[in-house]
């Protein structure tokens, strides 16, 4: 066997070695994190963590779930912010770098330093809560929980680096031809746009399935309470329990879990998303790297 073709076998090898103990490195938390929700506490206590529980018991998500009723709302609410979220996001993200990339356009170059410029100053809390509650007058609307994170100006300039990859003369040919601005923009730019789009569109959905923040500002109605803002009370109010337990106070913990419902609040909160990332892997790569080059 020729030496080169030994010497790529071995590399190779060593690739798929290597990828294979990173897969293992990144999944053993995640399985740490499922065994110990289904451990009580008794366990953790007297065994530690473990990849298989000594005792399976569903006592953290039967305590988590004892007012479904709630935990289901919260995850309708959290799937509405999701989706209305990352669609208008996703619109209002392309069409600014689009504009930014246009460059018969007079103003791009003033739009795009305006976009950048918003990475490195903002507006604070304080002017942005008076916006939202005094002159929007969104609180205690489910437009308070993704209105406010509408454009990002990191994900602006990543689609940007996107769509400068695309050849201008595309656009030049649609205008020879008569089409309209919406007919470019819709009918070609977006469709080339997909690997971008999706890459964009996985960051906004995590974004928006993971805040808490805002239905912290803004949000006091119970029907209104996104899923990460009530497993985040929940944590609060198992934090709160346990330091009452440590100062003395008489209050029995028997029936409530305390670090396994913690693993079962993280089991709950990423779930679907675990679901959702794998239909959209495969754009990931091509759309951080396509568009790397030009600036």
């Amino acid at each position: 066997m020729p030496i080169r073709n030994r010497a790529q076998q071995w590399f190779h090898g060593i690739n798929i070695t290597f990828f294979i103990l990173i897969s293992i490195v990144t999944v053993i938390p995640l399985i740490y994190v499922v065994s110990v929700s289904l451990t009580s506490d008794s366990d953790i206590a007297h065994y530690g963590y473990s990849l298989i529980p000594k005792h399976i018991t569903g006592m953290a998500y039967t305590y988590l779930v004892q007012t479904p009723k709630q935990l289901i709302n919260a995850y309708v609410i959290t799937m509405i912010v999701t989706v209305l979220g990352t669609v208008l996001s996703l619109v209002l993200t392309t069409t600014v770098a689009y504009v930014m990339t246009r460059k018969d356009y007079r103003y791009h170059r003033i739009t795009t330093f305006y976009v950048f410029f918003t990475m490195i100053f903002n507006g604070g809390l304080v002017p942005t809560y008076m916006v939202v509650t005094k002159i929007l007058h969104l609180q205690d609307t489910i437009f308070a929980l993704f209105l406010p994170y509408g454009v990002s100006a990191w994900f602006a300039m990543l689609m940007r680096g996107f769509l400068m990859s695309l050849p201008f003369e595309i656009i030049e040919s649609a205008k020879i031809d008569g089409a309209s601005e919406m007919r470019i923009f819709g009918g070609i730019i977006v469709p080339l746009s997909k690997p971008a789009l999706a890459t964009v569109g996985l960051f906004y959905a995590l974004g928006y399935w993971n805040d808490w923040w805002l239905a912290m500002l803004y949000i006091s109605d119970a029907n209104l309470i996104p899923l990460q803002y009530m497993l985040q009370s929940i944590m609060s109010n198992l934090e709160h329990l346990t330091s009452h337990m440590q100062a003395g106070l008489n209050i029995n913990l028997d029936q409530i879990p305390g670090e396994s419902a913690r693993m079962a609040i993280a089991v709950l909160a990423i779930g679907p998303m675990m679901f959702v990332f794998p239909f959209f892997q495969k754009y990931i790569v091509k759309g951080l790297t396509l568009g790397a080059v030009k600036g």
